[in-house]
């Protein structure tokens, strides 16, 4: 049939129409997803995990150092939860394996072995002035803990006496150290040290005790003392008067790192 003006007036507005609804369809598209993607239901972040583990030290002398290693460990970590376990020198957490690992490095740096040092008393005699002789003595101190040296005898001094019976007689007997004693605590680091010791040289008088006559008498002289050392070298402490003589001791002493 033959397309008149009018038919093709009709068939123009028809393609139109379609246009304009296939045009509304596609522009409420985007409008729908967007509003499914606002009503997704959004998934809540999980818990992070918690372990619990037990760290062994093994270097802990002292309770102190204990605590001070937790203390340390909880101030880095606060939201672990941290034990210390004084009978097996152990450390138990429970954290996250982040947190876990890096406890583990702390203790890693704290837990070490404390430096020993060897420290060398020279002990110089004089007398009238001049050098008689001369000895040394070497006492290992572990840093922040004390050391002592002794030699000499034991003499036994009576202290007391009592009668269980009249036939019995009870005697009580102390005994005292005569002879050298040192004294030694090192504290610090290898970069600045002191030296807190105490010299006592004692030795047995002739005379007898005014208060009782089997009781001898003991001479003693002390030399306390708190000083800076520096490694490998020598440190004059003081010298000491032997009472009743014209003899004289000079000390000293020298700190070398062992490890």
């Amino acid at each position: 049939m033959p397309l008149t003006q009018e038919r093709l007036s009709k068939v123009a507005t028809a393609v139109v129409m379609a246009g304009a609804f296939t045009l509304a369809l596609t522009l409420q598209a985007p409008a729908a997803n967007a509003q499914t993607e606002e009503q997704r239901p959004v998934t809540p972040p999980q818990p992070t995990s918690e372990v619990v583990q037990t760290i062994f030290l093994k270097n802990v002398p002292e309770q102190n150092v204990l605590n001070d290693i937790q203390t340390d460990m909880r101030n880095i970590l606060p939201r672990a939860k941290i034990y210390g376990v004084q009978s097996q020198n152990a450390i138990t957490m429970k954290a996250t394996p982040e947190d876990l690992e890096t406890a583990k490095q702390l203790v890693a740096d704290l837990d070490r072995p404390k430096p020993l040092y060897r420290l060398t008393y020279t002990i110089t005699d004089f007398d009238s002035g001049k050098q008689t002789g001369s000895q040394n003595f070497v006492i290992l101190a572990v840093l922040g803990q004390r050391s002592i040296f002794k030699q000499g005898n034991r003499v036994p001094i009576v202290t007391g006496s009592y009668d269980s019976e009249a036939r019995n007689s009870n005697t009580q007997v102390q005994y005292q150290d005569v002879g050298l004693s040192i004294d030694a605590t090192i504290d610090g680091s290898p970069d600045g040290l002191t030296l807190r010791t105490k010299i006592e040289q004692s030795s047995l008088g002739g005379e007898k005790s005014a208060t009782a006559a089997q009781d001898p008498v003991v001479h003693q002289v002390v030399l306390q003392e708190a000083a800076e050392l520096t490694q490998g070298k020598q440190l004059g402490l003081g010298s000491l008067d032997i009472p009743g003589t014209t003899q004289r001791q000079e000390i000293e002493v020298t700190a070398e790192q062992v490890h």
